[in-house]
């Protein structure tokens, strides 16, 4: 990974399992069985990336429970709930051309008809599609906040990450 290139948040672990050191894990993959393709996990600790190692991760209901190598009691894997965890982007399967994770997506400044919207600052899964949340920038029409279908080739017409920019249909006014 190159220290200008930020890891890629995967999943998070949840809370304890068990009393031996064991934690649960929100994978934010799809399918939730790709997190167990990554090596090299890294955990969030305040501003810090460091290196975590599991040595058991299984599949548990709809989740995972992992153990945190080296931690074998409940109390100590306690103090890693709620903390993320990562990958270099580099390890992320390859996509189609006009397929985008999430984390390119974040941070474009988004347009309609040559007006700027403002830029995505995340998004939310519902079910039927992801939907941008679009919040005024610097230099954008208003200071509304926008919640846009990603629907590419209907709401969203065009995409480039060199440029920064997400082309949309959508009525400025709404």
């Amino acid at each position: 990974m190159s220290t200008s290139e930020q890891p890629v948040v995967v999943a998070k672990i949840s809370t304890v399992y068990g009393v031996k050191g064991w934690v649960k894990i929100h994978a934010f993959t799809d399918p939730i069985d790709n997190f167990f393709g990554f090596s090299n996990l890294l955990l969030r600790r305040g501003k810090k990336w460091d290196e975590i190692e599991f040595d058991a991760c299984r599949r548990h209901g709809k989740g995972i429970v992992a153990h945190i190598k080296g931690v074998d009691d409940r109390e100590l894997a306690r103090e890693y709930s709620g903390l993320e965890l990562a990958v270099a982007a580099d390890q992320l399967p390859a996509l189609a051309d006009d397929e985008y994770y999430w984390h390119q997506l974040v941070s474009l400044k988004v347009y309609a008809q040559e007006q700027l919207l403002g830029a995505v600052d995340h998004l939310i899964e519902t079910g039927a599609n992801d939907v941008l949340v679009v919040k005024p920038c610097q230099g954008s029409i208003d200071q509304r906040e926008r919640l846009i279908p990603y629907l590419p080739g209907d709401f969203v017409q065009n995409i480039d990450l060199h440029a920064g920019t997400m082309q949309v249909d959508w009525d400025p006014e709404f």
